[in-house]
């Protein structure tokens, strides 16, 4: 069985192993891509947002406060613009309103992330793979040679080291893949994070407003911030 495994490893070699690794670049960076698209969309600073919300939904200004959040789009807003088609219902309806949405939005901007994540946790040991495949073919070759009565010092250069060389530059591809993922992942990370919580900064203006509910506000906490 290890023989047969060896075998195969050997006819095959690690050539695979690489064009593995650039297909799982060219996913991640159709991801980054179309998630760089979705996170553009969204406005990096709600500070003016929140004021102007807080003049209007304290002057009572229930029409005026929904023109202004839809025209500011993102998700925040509309999170936000949920709790709001529930003012006359109560804080307890808007808290579970904006909470619904939150999930949804939150679904919605955390889609094919994973793969980013997957891609930048896995590519390092697909490039090992590779690695070890090539290991595994010039320890043959030189145990083919060493059968054939050839000294070490003539088998090295020219049949060992070449193997391993090319077997160690599919590691570095690995690494290559790995490491863009994971700083992509972290970055629309954090911008999903800041952009939960500018949702929740609006959605507590709006609580304040429409009256204290203490048992709707952990349930839109909750959805922001996840489990």
């Amino acid at each position: 069985m290890i023989e047969q495994s060896k075998r195969l490893m050997v006819d095959v070699g690690p050539s695979w192993v690489l064009w593995l690794l650039i297909v799982l670049s060219i996913l991640s960076l159709a991801v980054a891509l179309d998630r760089w698209r979705v996170f553009r969309s969204q406005p990096r600073q709600v500070d003016a947002l929140v004021q102007h919300l807080h003049r209007l939904l304290e002057a009572g200004n229930i029409d005026h406060a929904r023109r202004e959040l839809s025209n500011a789009r993102g998700v925040a807003a509309e999170i936000v613009l949920a709790g709001l088609a529930q003012w006359e219902r109560g804080a307890s309806a808007a808290g579970e309103a904006m909470a619904a949405a939150t999930g949804l939005k939150r679904a919605q901007l955390e889609r094919r992330l994973i793969v980013l994540g997957t891609v930048g946790n896995n590519a390092p040991f697909v490039g090992l793979l590779g690695t070890v495949i090539g290991i595994v073919g010039a320890f043959d070759e030189l145990g083919k040679a060493g059968r054939a009565a050839a000294t070490a010092a003539e088998l090295a250069p020219e049949r060992v080291m070449a193997p391993i060389a090319e077997a160690l530059v599919v590691t570095a591809v690995g690494l290559v893949v790995a490491i863009p993922a994971v700083a992509l992942f972290n970055y629309f990370q954090d911008r999903l994070l800041a952009t939960l919580a500018d949702a929740e900064t609006l959605g507590h203006v709006l609580l304040a407003h429409v009256g204290a509910a203490p048992e709707a506000e952990p349930a839109f906490d909750e959805a922001a911030h996840g489990s």
